[in-house]
């Protein structure tokens, strides 16, 4: 893995022994002896967990005007927030393709601050730089910031016995100084439990970890790896690029339009997406519960009763939580939930219910 980049914690993750992987180009830990994915899955929906995701794109659109540029380029409408807050978006192709999934904070209308998953960063600010007119400033700051992740119905307490805010609502941030230090604490997250991500300068990002990490085992945290991240999202039904979304899969199609500022004069991809949403013919995604043994895998067909494919797993996982197999599954419009499905494990046939995400109590916009 000596191609991979590095994030400012990686001498932290060898250091724990963590198993290491090739996650968007980043060696990640995927997860970190004594007990591993299970373990730190279970610390995050009972106690709290500490995850790096530093690998994750930053950018920054600032200028005269810098919002209402955004919001005629990706697919969420930012005049539904305010400053201080957060928004899901999309940046999507002209027929509708999804560029990328992100994160958009509007610190005013001058200035807003992204966060794109790693691998599509330089690609989504190439667009956001050819399409900005004279003024606005679109810069990558991929490797100026760190990303630290603290989740779990005790993350409030971690943060409060280092000082940091914990009393702003879900999907808001506040920029403050910790021990002289400047960081962003956002009330966000990708687990489906309360928590924050801690988004401080790059070269202090080791500081900030050590400090959580103290503080979390005191709750009975764990440090956590990008394994139980995903089968914390998927429990939840939260989409991960280049499976749930891509260039061949919609925001329509992925169940995602509430993401979408329809009434917008534009947005890339808008003609495109308005006509798809009308004609209602694609496939839509829907989860996945299986009833018998088995664990559903991306590219996994689904059939219906009679044996026809109606649709093709996404992402699949087994719940820690549940305990079963989960999935989610792009599927026929004919296909409603609470009907029962085939998918073709590797050849073997595993039962299983179409049903409605999240597959597990929701606690991430508790207050």
């Amino acid at each position: 893995m000596t191609d991979l980049l590095q994030s400012p914690l990686h001498d932290r993750h060898v250091a724990l022994g963590a198993k290491m992987a090739d996650f968007g180009g980043w060696s990640m830990p995927i997860e970190y002896p004594g007990g591993g994915v299970v373990a730190e899955h279970t610390a995050v929906r009972e106690r709290v967990g500490v995850f790096d995701v530093s690998h994750l794109g930053k950018a920054r659109v600032s200028g005269p005007g810098a919002a209402e540029f955004v919001n005629a380029c990706l697919t969420n409408d930012l005049r539904r927030i305010g400053p201080g807050q957060a928004q899901y978006t999309m940046c999507c192709t002209e027929d509708g393709g999804v560029v990328d999934d992100l994160i958009q904070y509007l610190r005013s209308d001058d200035d807003v601050f992204l966060i794109p998953n790693a691998a599509n960063t330089a690609r989504v600010v190439e667009l956001l730089e050819v399409a900005a007119p004279e003024g606005i400033a679109v810069e990558n700051l991929h490797d100026s910031y760190g990303v630290v992740a603290v989740q779990g119905p005790r993350s409030d307490e971690v943060l409060r016995s280092l000082g940091f805010p914990v009393d702003h609502d879900y999907m808001s941030f506040v920029e403050v100084e910790w021990e002289g230090l400047p960081v962003i604490v956002c009330r966000t997250g990708y687990t489906g439990e309360r928590g924050y991500e801690i988004v401080p300068a790059w070269d202090v990002t080791a500081s900030v970890w050590d400090a959580l990490i103290a503080a979390a085992a005191e709750q009975g945290g764990l440090p956590c790896g990008l394994g139980a991240r995903d089968t914390l999202r998927t429990e939840m039904g939260y989409p991960l690029h280049g499976n749930d979304l891509s260039p061949d899969i919609t925001p329509v199609m992925a169940g995602a339009a509430w993401a979408v500022g329809w009434d917008k004069p534009q947005f890339w991809g808008k003609e495109a997406l308005t006509a798809e949403r009308a004609a209602k013919q694609t496939r839509l995604m829907r989860g996945l519960v299986v009833t018998g043994r088995g664990i559903p895998r991306s590219h996994c067909d689904v059939r219906d009763d009679s044996g026809a494919v109606v649709g093709e797993v996404t992402s699949g996982t087994f719940s820690p939580t549940r305990k079963q197999g989960i999935a989610l599954a792009l599927l026929d419009r004919s296909v409603t939930l609470g009907d029962e499905v085939v998918i073709d494990v590797r050849g073997r046939e595993v039962a299983a219910t179409v049903s409605k995400p999240p597959f597990v109590e929701v606690g991430v916009r508790e207050q």
